[in-house]
């Protein structure tokens, strides 16, 4: 791998559009610089073999010049509400989508920030028991599924819990024709 510059070097290692804190994921993409060309298989494998059983490399490609961040464009996310009743669940879904706006707050490192978190759901519907499908668009404000969740409990007070739900990101992409792709193809 490759190191920055300077007095204090480290890897030089690109998080795209990391997942929150807490939250599980099956769609994480990085950017590595290395320091010489490598076979993208041989990396894969390397990485494959130093990481924890579980934490596993899919693909290893060659970056193209345009920003990995930029290629993904939406996120499909399983969040389980946990303690919410499915019927209070599938009420407050077809609220929130209802709406024109969310308006919900979070701290940021600037402080306080208001922002609407519906402008960014492209789908958001009921699962099974006390679960919901969402897909987003990324943007700026970028919508966390934490702040959807925010959402519905703002539309449903009756979710309000001091259980956080639980997050799982299943795919992230170019959004094309209405659905994520693939970003390294």
């Amino acid at each position: 791998m490759a190191y920055s510059s300077g007095f204090n070097p480290h890897l030089r290692i690109s998080y795209a559009n990391a997942s929150p804190t807490g939250a599980a994921t099956e769609a994480e993409y990085l950017e590595i610089a290395l320091a010489t060309v490598c076979d993208p298989q041989a990396v894969r494998d390397a990485l494959d073999e130093a990481l924890p059983p579980g934490l596993d490399v899919l693909a290893v490609v060659e970056a193209t010049p345009q920003s990995l961040t930029d290629l993904l464009q939406a996120s499909r996310w399983e969040i389980d509400l946990i303690d919410g009743e499915p019927s209070v669940i599938a009420h407050a879904v077809e609220d929130f989508l209802a709406r024109d706006a969310v308006e919900v707050t979070r701290m940021t490192k600037s402080g306080l920030r208001t922002f609407d978190a519906r402008a960014a759901v492209v789908e958001l519907a009921p699962l099974e028991g006390t679960r919901v499908a969402l897909l987003s668009l990324h943007g700026t404000p970028l919508v966390r599924p934490d702040d959807v969740v925010r959402g519905l409990r703002l539309v449903a007070p009756e979710l309000a819990t001091d259980q956080p739900p639980l997050l799982m990101r299943i795919e992230q992409g170019p959004f094309v024709d209405g659905r994520i792709t693939d970003p390294l193809v």
